[in-house]
């Protein structure tokens, strides 16, 4: 298969391009911000079968052009588009800077909204979409004090999840979102100081490979919460 993953520099998106990796069938494209933990990524993989783009997702229109001459020039299909990138800025709503919160806007809905827009034209029927969110945009769940951006933006991926799963069901493209509960990552430490996750970023990724793998054969247009505890 051929899969792309955003945010593979670090946390989730490393772990799970890495166990991705692992399958010799499977061709992947992964991009982040960070171009040297990128290619450290790909120096690891033994079957030489990831290569990296780095490209920043707040950033994506101004290099919409470069990124879709790199994926085109990689992939004449896609069957798998793994969102995983995110940007976190802890700080109360009225103090929030606006740049900040833009920041996290353009990273976590507008950049994978723009993606995903580039990628379809190579997405085949029976190819899946699979938004990673979090608990802190999953209607009902428990809010928490200096994330009012960081979780209305994850709100807005999982909604465009349900409207483009209804969008797409004549190209035959499933799409679905996964909102994480606490993941042991970089992101969830900043947020939660002092706070133990119940879960690590290799145990995340390998439930979002199977995910991806399998998901769709089961559902379409559907906001999964994958949650433990609360945070």
């Amino acid at each position: 298969m051929n899969i792309i993953i955003t945010g593979g520099s670090r946390g989730i998106g490393k772990e799970t391009a890495i166990l991705m990796a692992q399958d010799m069938d499977n061709q992947l494209l992964v991009t982040g911000r960070d171009e040297k933990a990128l290619k450290t990524l790909a120096s690891r993989c033994s079957h030489q079968n990831l290569s990296y783009l780095r490209m920043d997702l707040s950033t994506i229109e101004k290099e919409v052009k470069a990124a879709r001459e790199n994926i085109f020039n990689r992939f004449s299909k896609v069957d798998i588009l793994i969102n995983c990138a995110g940007s976190l800025t802890v700080k109360d709503f009225l103090e929030i800077r606006n740049d900040e919160a833009r920041e996290m806007m353009e990273t976590n809905f507008f950049g994978p909204a723009s993606l995903i827009r580039l990628v379809v034209p190579l997405m085949p029927s029976g190819s899946h979409i699979v938004n990673i969110t979090s608990m802190g945009g999953f209607q009902g769940s428990t809010k928490f004090r200096g994330m009012a951006f960081y979780s209305a933006s994850k709100a807005a991926l999982a909604c465009l999840t349900e409207c483009l799963a209804t969008e797409f069901t004549d190209l035959g493209i499933s799409v679905n979102c996964l909102a994480l509960g606490s993941v042991n990552t970089e992101m969830f430490r900043m947020a939660f100081p002092g706070h133990n996750a119940h879960v690590e970023p290799e145990e995340a990724a390998r439930f979002i490979c199977c995910f991806a793998r399998e998901g769709n054969r089961f559902m379409n247009g559907k906001v999964v919460p994958v949650a433990l505890g609360n945070p």
